[in-house]
């Protein structure tokens, strides 16, 4: 992923963002559909958010993790009336199928499939995409809790949340539409905003990824992603550790983006003095110099802190994506 500045396209697109409407292609994301009596009860026991308290026009993000809360995934779930469609990050999608699967039991009435073939996912970000989301017939939602989200003509299926930080859209959609909803949105005035500029946007706001930020070595209170987990629901994989961690806190240590004055690589050692306390994850480079995502411990500090990532210094600084404040 980006490791150089952006080019000029990618630059005005990330600028639309703030002060326009860009849109992004993610088809490329898996798109999985779980469905039968029991799908409801079964997310339920199988991620950190509560899915039973959820109705048709609803949604969420829910982490999925191992039985010791380590991270597989960050998901966005959409209940429909007769199914729930996961949006799930492309490099977990067939991992995701096999590892639900598994818990499928014999009297369970729970259905998986893969339909991301014959779906297309859309991202529209910035204080613009009210204006097109009107146009294209969902305005209803307009305002409306994350996850919020209804069908207008063509199947296609409109959620509040634009998968970043950024305020948006998802669209989900049938492939057979793809491209006349894509021109449409670009006559609207989106911008188009490349593969590239959004790991660039997702590093820059602190979106976790699998195998970067989202792995067996940390759980979702050091990610901090607090809005993806119910502390009121009942029994779930890895929900012992969750709940001990937030009662005690005991998480020992936080994802931060870092502000660097000169390259660095994903994997660099952070240190402050002669201790180490963390590692680099992410990185990317902008306009303005050099970013990165790193967990870093608890007890060395946050924001403002100064530390060492490899041969650069850096400085701690907040992301919006994510928070270290307990609830």
């Amino acid at each position: 992923m980006p490791t150089s500045a952006l080019d000029g396209k990618d630059a005005a697109a990330i600028q639309a963002t703030t002060a326009g409407v860009a849109v992004c292609d993610r088809s490329f994301w898996g798109r999985i559909r779980v469905s039968d009596d029991d799908r409801l009860r079964f997310l339920h026991n199988q991620s950190t958010n509560d899915f039973q308290s959820l109705k048709p026009g609803q949604g969420c993000e829910t982490v999925m993790v191992t039985s010791t809360a380590r991270t597989i995934d960050l998901v966005s779930a959409y209940v429909l009336d007769d199914a729930v469609l996961l949006l799930v990050s492309p490099n977990r999608r067939e991992f995701l199928i096999q590892w639900l699967d598994r818990y499928i039991f014999f009297a369970d009435k729970v259905q998986l499939t893969d339909v991301t073939a014959e779906t297309a996912t859309f991202s529209i970000l910035g204080a613009g995409s009210d204006a097109v989301i009107e146009k294209l017939g969902a305005g209803a939602i307009i305002g409306q809790p994350y996850g919020n989200h209804l069908t207008v003509d063509g199947g296609i299926i409109i959620a509040v949340g634009s998968g970043l930080a950024s305020p948006g859209y998802t669209l989900i959609l049938p492939v057979s539409v793809k491209e006349t909803v894509w021109q449409q949105i670009l006559e609207l005035g989106a911008v188009e905003l490349s593969d590239r500029g959004w790991e660039h946007l997702r590093i820059l706001q602190g979106r976790p990824s699998p195998e970067a930020e989202l792995t067996d070595d940390f759980n979702p209170l050091e990610v901090g992603l607090w809005q993806a987990i119910s502390f009121n629901k009942g029994c779930y994989i890895g929900q012992e550790t969750i709940a001990r961690l937030n009662t005690y806190k005991g998480v020992k240590q936080y994802l931060w983006g870092i502000k660097l004055n000169s390259p660095a690589a994903v994997g660099d050692t952070i240190t402050l003095g002669e201790d180490k306390v963390g590692k680099l994850t992410s990185y990317t480079e902008t306009a303005d110099g050099y970013f990165g995502l790193g967990y870093i411990k608890s007890k060395a500090g946050g924001v403002g802190l100064k530390v060492q990532v490899g041969n650069a210094e850096g400085e701690i600084v907040s992301i919006p994506f994510v928070s270290h404040e307990y609830p």
